[in-house]
């Protein structure tokens, strides 16, 4: 035998090994050892399965005493590249597909379900593949068509590009109720240091804010932060923060993970070597996870050597400290660079509303249309500003209580010719009013 033997027959037969040695066997010990083949694992070829079943070994093993080891090489389907579709069927599809080579398979379905061509569930996705396939039809043309050329690619300092995610985490009880925790994550393009990573009870753009300050705050500035396009990433709280802080927003396109593949390589390793050593005790509330993540992001992720870079995450982080854009101005007052605005109109008693709670601001704001200063973290209203970001004044929550005791400030009384009229003379009138509405004579004269 001078040719090439298929590297799957060299594999089966591999696992033939004990049967093939030995022809002369028992019917009960060939079933003894087949029983004992298919409970061994194996790393199958092009399969992610590791275990194969008694009667595949045996089939193998008829297959070997019949035409020996080029038995066992895969063979192609006798129908490849036919369809037991309908030739008239097959026109109908086709035609379709051509009509708007924009058409999935599900659409294709439908549409022929639709018309009455094909029972509703019986004609299957792959089939329809098969046939789309044979035809050169698969893909469909133009320019949404081509191929998406993707680089392998690293920036070149750390803190250049940072990318930002959301992976779904394990159930915790929140607030007194077993919910998903879901794990956000920054991380650093070159150094695949993890800038911050939290579990946070949701996905919403709070949630990634408070892990983007954390971020900011241990390990400076990004000079890029390329994100997500859900919704809360389009938050316009999270576009007015980065705004502020000078960070470029770049959303990747949707359904393409590949835009942050170090990323998605990440969140695997999380799953494997994080989460699957958990146990019920570190499951026991939101902070207890946390703190796990946090140790075992410094002690262990951080300090491993990494394949690629040659060196620790943290180390290749530190060789470009030089390089690293700092907080600088933006240092004394990052908290309020994290504070929302929430657009109000002023009623006429003062008082604006937030989060079901009355405020009190400066009373010459009535009827003007303001934005509140809010602390979303603590939930806490700060002050109020106008809508170019001038301050005026603080937010205080409604004392009716203590309004009773309030000196109010009013404007001064004029008589019939429009002057304002002497306070003796307003002290005389308002002693005159009280007294004749309690039905008593006035005790003083004006000469007295």
């Amino acid at each position: 035998m001078t040719h090439t033997v298929h590297p799957i027959a060299l594999f089966r037969l591999s696992v033939l090994g004990p049967l093939t040695s030995r022809l002369d066997l028992p019917h009960g010990e060939r079933k003894r050892l087949l029983k004992e083949l298919a409970s061994r694992p194996y790393e199958i070829p092009g399969s992610r399965r590791c275990y194969l079943s008694e009667k595949t070994i045996e089939a193998w093993f008829y297959a070997w005493r019949r035409g020996g080891i080029d038995a066992l090489a895969p063979r192609a389907r006798r129908d490849k590249g036919q369809s037991k579709l309908a030739p008239e069927l097959q026109a109908l599809i086709l035609q379709a597909k051509r009509e708007n080579p924009k058409r999935s398979l599900d659409e294709l379905r439908r549409l022929l379900e639709a018309q009455g061509v094909v029972a509703k569930g019986t004609l299957k996705r792959t089939t329809l593949h098969r046939l789309l396939q044979r035809h050169g039809l698969s893909r469909p043309t133009g320019a949404d068509s081509q191929l998406v050329e993707r680089r392998s690619y690293v920036a070149q300092y750390a803190g250049d590009i940072w990318y930002g995610d959301v992976m779904h985490g394990p159930k915790v009880p929140i607030k007194g109720q077993l919910r998903k925790a879901y794990l956000v994550s920054l991380m650093d393009d070159a150094s695949r240091l993890i800038a911050h990573s939290a579990f946070c009870p949701g996905e919403t753009a709070l949630d990634i804010e408070g892990v983007l300050k954390q971020a900011i705050l241990k390990r400076c500035l990004p000079r890029k932060l390329v994100i997500d396009n859900g919704a809360a990433y389009r938050a316009a709280s999270l576009q007015s923060i980065c705004a502020r802080l000078s960070i470029p927003l770049v959303y990747c396109r949707p359904y393409e993970p590949e835009s942050k593949g170090k990323l998605e390589r990440w969140h695997r390793v999380v799953r494997a070597q994080f989460l699957s050593e958990l146990t019920h005790q570190h499951l026991h509330s939101l902070e207890t996870l946390n703190t796990c993540l946090w140790a075992w992001v410094e002690q262990v992720y951080h300090q491993r050597l990494h394949s690629t870079l040659g060196c620790t995450p943290l180390q290749r982080w530190q060789q470009d400290l030089d390089t690293l854009r700092s907080l600088g101005p933006f240092a004394s007052n990052l908290d309020a660079l994290f504070y929302h605005r929430q657009s109000r109109r002023v009623r006429k008693d003062g008082t604006v509303s937030f989060d079901g709670r009355t405020f009190e601001v400066p009373y010459s704001l009535v009827g003007r249309t303001v934005a509140l200063v809010v602390d979303p973290q603590a939930g806490k209203v700060v002050g109020v500003e106008s809508l170019e970001g001038e301050p005026l004044g603080a937010a205080t929550p409604l004392d009716r209580i203590g309004n009773t005791h309030r000196r109010r400030r009013r404007s001064a009384p004029v008589d019939s010719e429009g002057e304002a009229r002497p306070a003796a003379d307003r002290t005389f009138n308002a002693i005159d009013q009280a007294c004749t509405q309690h039905g008593k004579p006035l005790l003083f004269t004006e000469e007295d």
